[in-house]
């Protein structure tokens, strides 16, 4: 019997008797499902070019031919609050607890480049992240941290440059092996003119300080993954899980020509490209975003950027649970939808996760709670069987087919931004912000409607139970204020000086500016003060109003 036969002469009338629910059965990126599939659904469909072998390409089972059978993914927990010493502590604390990789929050005043006594930063310090403000930060942040052991992440992207900066400098004023240190710089400045508007300089030069780092990077710190092409952010900002897809693989598209119009071998740095996705709540979706994120990367960077070394086609990615998802209406179910969202970042083979905390709608994350989201992952990891077998729903028929119709649409979107000009050409003209407004509003309305159901928010609501929270106490930001007054009494002025000056000159001049970056973060140039040299020199970029 083939699906349109028995769909006619069985379901039908079976609904006439039981009727379907009256809810949205369309996933969240408004595909929509029928109530099964069959062989019928993929017809055409060729395994040995759309699926191939975990570790071959395209890529779509994996990016590794065993998986975690041989390594388990990298374990992150996002940490980063009030002082370096307060986060080191914590940091401390997830390694004991079997955490293998490092993923550090910083404070708005970091992340926007100023200083932690800057008249902007009153209130702010160490609220939402770690303050650090200079080298003296770092070195109290990683004290008695190995950084040739720990796989550390960092979560920056405007002054992206100068944390990594000040990371190197730690290392190398420990005596370090730049060969052998390992992690991840964000670094993806486009996703903050589309969703997170953490942005200080105008596209074009924020984008060539991306490109320095390519350049620079393989060279130097040649296991570092410079650049963490984020979806996250698109995401929860009000993206669907096409429109995270799609603009996303066009941001690292966007870099790729870039990097190439400098004149980088693209076998040379690719292979340090990494990616970072939500993992939201539907479930097979996000499954299927993951599979077609690696099988259009691999096939766009082979036919169209004439890549030739395999792990220049491979896309390595982090995940992490929606945050956007975790309502504060009874936190602690949150946890089970924390553990469901992991799973499907591990079904959908990604090589890092980080589980949200079921308290981070409303504080950040208790050492209790980031302990919780990290046994989740132990959990998975080591008692469902999940981590035996490679890409265990490769041949679902649902699946197979909802990653083809995944990837259809991401192209599309992709061809739409190429032929509008390119992605700066799309955030100065609003596009991505229409598309994301409009995905968030009809989302917004079918929960209102109940035509999506949010468990304990717009169905089966009950009081919520108190949960403890994590305070920031605002001494903090006295005792930076106190620090960075000594650092600038004790530090060496000709030496600080020559730095900045020849900071200011490498963005005058178009010179890679890492070399410059680092004498800056040697020199105890503070994170401000090298921001305050380039927004001189580029401007400060203002948004055009999208109306």
């Amino acid at each position: 019997m083939k699906k349109n036969d028995w769909l006619s002469s069985v379901y039908r009338p079976a609904t006439q008797r039981f009727p379907e629910r009256d809810i949205n059965f369309s996933t969240l990126s408004n595909q929509q499902p029928d109530p099964i599939y069959t062989a019928d659904d993929l017809n055409g469909w060729d395994a040995e070019q759309e699926l191939g072998y975990p570790g071959a390409f395209p890529y779509t089972r994996g990016v590794q031919p065993s998986m975690y059978r041989a390594r388990l993914w990298t374990m992150r927990m996002f940490a980063g609050f009030g002082s370096a010493e307060q986060t080191n502590e914590r940091f401390r604390a997830l390694l004991g607890a079997g955490q293998t990789g490092l993923s550090t929050a910083f404070d708005l005043p970091t992340l926007m480049g100023y200083d932690a006594d800057h008249p902007f930063s009153a209130g702010e310090v160490g609220k939402c992240g770690v303050s650090v403000s200079s080298l003296a930060d770092m070195e109290r942040l990683f004290q008695g941290i190995d950084p040739e052991q720990v796989s550390t992440s960092m979560t920056i992207n405007s002054p992206a440059n100068a944390i990594w900066a000040m990371y190197i400098a730690n290392a190398q004023k420990q005596g370090k092996d730049l060969n052998r240190l390992n992690g991840t710089l964000q670094n993806d400045i486009l996703k903050e003119f589309i969703a997170q508007k953490e942005f200080i300089f105008p596209p074009a030069p924020s984008v060539q300080l991306v490109i320095d780092t390519f350049e620079w990077g393989p060279k130097h710190v040649p296991k570092w993954n410079f650049i963490s092409v984020s979806g996250y952010h698109i995401r929860e900002a009000g993206a669907t899980a096409v429109q995270e897809l799609a603009f996303t693989l066009a941001d690292g598209f966007h870099y790729v020509e870039q990097a190439l119009a400098r004149g980088l071998d693209i076998d040379e740095f690719a292979p340090r490209i990494s990616f970072f996705w939500d993992v939201h709540n539907d479930f097979f979706e996000e499954i299927a975003k993951f599979r077609a994120a690696r099988r259009i990367w691999a096939r766009q960077m082979r036919d169209r950027y004439g890549a030739k070394n395999p792990r220049s086609l491979m896309l390595r990615t982090h995940a992490q649970t929606a945050g956007v998802s975790l309502p504060a209406q009874q936190p602690l179910i949150n946890i089970a939808r924390v553990a469901i969202q992991a799973l499907a970042g591990v079904l959908g083979g990604t090589q890092s996760l980080h589980t949200d905390a079921y308290d981070e709608a409303l504080a950040l994350p208790t050492e209790a709670a980031a302990t919780i989201a990290l046994r989740t992952q132990q959990i998975i990891a080591y008692e469902t069987g999940v981590a035996g077998v490679v890409d265990p729903l490769a041949g679902s028929y649902y699946v197979e087919k909802l990653t083809n119709d995944v990837e259809a649409a991401a192209l599309g979107y992709i061809e739409q931004i190429r032929a509008m000009g390119g992605v700066e050409a799309g955030i100065e003209n609003g596009f991505f912000q229409a598309e994301m407004a409009e995905a968030a509003f009809r989302y917004q309305r079918e929960v209102e409607r109940k035509e999506r159901i949010i468990v304990g928010v717009n169905d089966f609501v009950q009081d919520s139970v108190e949960v403890p929270i994590q305070l920031i106490d605002p001494a903090v930001e006295r005792l930076q204020a106190e620090r960075l007054a000594q650092l600038r009494r004790e530090r060496d002025p000709q030496r600080h000086r020559e730095a900045l000056q020849a900071l200011r000159d490498s963005a005058v001049q178009g010179t890679n500016s890492m070399p410059a970056f680092l004498a800056c973060a040697h020199a105890y140039a503070t994170l401000g003060e090298q921001m305050d040299v380039l927004r001189a020199v580029h401007g400060e970029y203002v948004e055009t109003a999208v109306v």
